[in-house]
């Protein structure tokens, strides 16, 4: 199996982030999708994205949201 090309392979939220991940434009436009416009990558945030921990490019985008959220609370 190829490794991802996070510059032109198809992301979805089923989309396994692995350690060749990058912050990619093809990588901006999903998270831009899924989290909406206001969506910005931060260092606690990628961080988080490259912890070594199973996630997949749905779990990043719940928990870019989640951060917010708890952002807007504070």
């Amino acid at each position: 199996m190829n490794a991802f090309d996070w510059h032109a392979d198809p992301i979805s939220r089923a989309t396994p982030i692995t350690k060749s991940y990058r912050n990619t434009q093809n990588a901006r436009r999903f998270f831009t999708h899924a989290c909406g416009d206001a969506f910005r990558f931060d260092r606690p945030f990628m961080a988080w994205l490259k912890d070594g921990r199973e996630k997949t490019m749905g779990d990043a985008a719940d928990e870019w949201i989640r951060r917010q959220a708890e952002k807007r609370k504070a």
